[in-house]
């Protein structure tokens, strides 16, 4: 049978930028906030559920900027200000330092602008011998034919994502904030409107409940254009990670290891410090999940537990030409994970124009949990029409249906790895069979 609930602030979804948003509306005094996400949390398909994420400090925002360099200098800058400072979000910050590096010509001409743009001093590295230099001796034995980047020794380093994930949410519900997750409960199945879909009332759930809100915020990640017509703005996009156990010994050796990044390879992180498995990612421009519906183009996204056999093998190429010792070993866990990208890979945090009582905060684009903290100012601030929001940030964070018109679904925008193609996730016919 039907029921109604009332809230004052009703959040649709329970990841990484959900609870940023759920906790920084609580921290300023706002009662009454309800959370709803389909999955237990933390789920396992948030991207945010993860071992670590790569963060990095930012330089000093300044008016001579260009408005995109001065919107992510200021976002970065309220992100990593919480990071080092905020008593609940600085013990999972570890500034282990970060390497930019690549094999092609055009993607090292990205690290050589990425160098150029750094306040902080980086080192360039050439050669093997240099790149050991980066890490205790035997870590890198590689032969890093063609490998060319620049070491940035202070200002980056990695959060541990899950942790943090849990603490913000703990946090949230010591100050009251009421979160309903997992089926049927938790998982909404459409926005509530009222007649002529002038305003959002809030959700219905699975099952048969409706949350209804003064305001409402769709937070939901990739899944957000299942829920909401967002014009082609949002492109729910997957990429991919494993984790190979290492040995207790092992794991004492490799900690405290810069981050690796090859732009047109992947990554790693050390080792956790309980399972002592190492994250290694597949740097590429996504796999999408295309459908046609009524004309429209939709990515639409699935959980999987497994990768494709294509990225393993790229992952273990990344190995071979850095960590050989690593290369054969089997994996313990592997999964996609999902993000929706942007057209401009910038975030999209707004008010709708048109509909009241809707709020969005969505496109993470690659780069949502390093800024996380950021997030859930900046939502607040814009639930609190807040006047002092700088109006730079402001326009940078703006509904703008109009520059997804003619939107090319297979761009890479800017990102290199996978000979530099969006992949259809349709095409792969060969999983990993890892055993979880």
């Amino acid at each position: 049978m039907d029921s109604q609930i009332d809230c004052e602030i009703l959040i649709v979804g329970a990841g990484t930028w959900g609870c940023s948003i759920a906790l920084e509306l609580a921290r300023r005094g706002h009662a009454s906030i309800k959370v709803l996400d389909g999955g237990s949390f933390p789920s396992t398909i948030s991207a945010g559920n993860d071992l670590n994420k790569i963060a990095e400090e930012a330089n000093e925002p300044s008016q001579d900027d260009s408005d995109e360099d001065f919107f992510w200098h200021k976002v970065h800058q309220l992100a990593m200000r919480a990071w080092k400072h905020d008593p609940l979000f600085a013990p999972f910050y570890h500034p282990t330092s970060f390497i930019d590096a690549a094999v092609s010509d055009d993607a090292y001409q990205r690290c050589v602008e990425y160098a150029r743009g750094e306040d902080a001093v980086l080192l360039p590295l050439s050669t093997r011998e240099d790149f050991q230099k980066t890490m205790p001796s035997g870590i890198l034995q590689g032969p890093f034919s063609g490998w060319r980047g620049f070491w940035k020794k202070g200002g980056a380093g990695w959060v541990f994502a899950s942790g943090a994930l849990r603490a913000m949410h703990a946090e949230a519900v010591k100050l009251g904030v009421q979160f309903v997750t997992g089926e049927p409960e938790g998982r909404v199945e459409r926005l509530l409107y009222n007649e002529g879909s002038t305003a959002v009332l809030g959700a219905v759930t699975s099952d048969g409940v409706s949350h209804l809100a003064k305001h409402t915020i769709l937070s939901a990640g990739a899944n957000s254009d299942r829920l909401f017509e967002f014009e082609g703005q949002l492109r729910p996009t997957a990429w991919t990670l494993a984790h190979i156990p290492l040995s207790q010994e092992e794991a004492a050796l490799y900690k405290d290891l810069p981050i690796l990044y090859g732009v047109d390879r992947g990554f790693f992180i050390e080792p956790d410090a309980e399972k002592h498995e190492m994250k290694l990612c597949d740097e590429h421009p996504g796999y999408i999940n295309p459908v046609i519906e009524n004309g429209r183009f939709h990515s639409v996204p699935f959980a999987r537990h497994q990768i494709p056999a294509e990225s393993e093998a790229r992952m273990r190429l990344l190995l071979r030409e850095t960590m050989p010792q690593l290369a054969e070993r089997e994996f313990s866990f592997a999964r996609m994970c999902w993000d929706a990208d942007t057209v401009d890979r910038r975030f999209l945090i707004d008010r709708h124009p048109d509909i009241k009582n809707l709020i969005v905060a969505v496109g993470g684009s690659g780069n949502g949990f390093m800024t996380c903290p950021a997030i859930g100012v900046l939502a607040a601030d814009v639930l609190n029409n807040k006047s002092d929001i700088e109006a730079r940030v402001k326009k940078m964070l703006r509904w703008r249906p109009e520059i997804a018109v003619g939107r090319d679904w297979w761009n890479s925008q800017g990102r290199y790895g996978a000979d530099g193609k969006v992949m259809d996730l349709r095409e792969v016919t060969e999983w990993t069979k890892i055993q979880q």
